[in-house]
């Protein structure tokens, strides 16, 4: 099973992009310098120290049952992600039934059922990616080291991310705000799919992380069929 088809990795970014009207370029700057820009000194120096400490990780035989444990973590993965979006199209805001309904609509029910959207992504999410870190921990020492990192980059961009996140229904409140006042034909129904859309969008970024680690099994699995 391929996963990673199922993922647009820049998605997020490009519908983003495309309702701001921002052109959004892929950085030159190499993972280490952009990781740089979300890390304080502190951050940085506790970094270091965990990279140093997992490096002395005692060696460790593959474990039994690769082949199995990627089932499962596939399934898994699979089974969160088609629940998150199944709960994402049934949360839309009903439509106005009254007439000049459109024009009546308010922004506040997709703030409020975008936040419980989010809330109900990262409650699968992180559990999820924890089952898939304690799995990677039994396997190899380089995946026990690959896991023990993510756990670290959670706690550590995990306030970061929550914050980024959460500018993003301000985004949608501007553009729900310009398609009203442009007051085109459907304007409201257009609006409500891109919402949808920015919200499947924001599980597929949400686990990204998760898939990494399940593509690092995937290698394993392969260098020991």
């Amino acid at each position: 099973m391929n996963l990673h088809r199922n993922i647009s990795r820049s998605k997020l970014v490009r519908l983003l992009s495309d309702l701001t009207s921002v052109e959004v370029e892929s950085s030159k700057q190499d993972v280490a310098e952009r990781l740089g820009l979300w890390l304080d000194a502190v951050g940085t120096v506790r970094l270091d120290a965990a990279l140093q400490s997992i490096q002395t990780f005692a060696p460790q035989r593959p474990g039994q049952g690769l082949s199995a444990n990627l089932a499962a973590v596939e399934a898994e993965f699979q089974h969160v992600r088609s629940g998150l979006v199944k709960t994402v199209k049934a949360s839309l805001p009903l439509m106005p039934t009254e007439p000049d309904g459109e024009r009546a609509a308010e922004y506040a029910a997709y703030y409020q059922r975008h936040q419980e959207q989010q809330r109900q992504i990262e409650s699968k999410v992180a559990p999820l990616r924890s089952q898939v870190r304690q799995v990677l921990s039994r396997v190899s020492t380089p995946l026990r080291q690959l896991a023990a990192l993510d756990a670290l980059m959670e706690q550590m961009l995990g306030a970061r991310e929550q914050k980024l996140m959460a500018s993003v229904p301000v985004f949608l409140e501007r553009r729900f705000e310009a398609l009203r006042k442009a007051d085109q034909p459907g304007w409201l129904d257009t609006f409500r799919k891109e919402w949808q859309g920015m919200l499947v969008a924001e599980v597929d970024v949400r686990l990204q992380p998760v898939l990494g680690l399940i593509e690092a099994l995937s290698n394993e699995v392969k260098k020991h069929p």
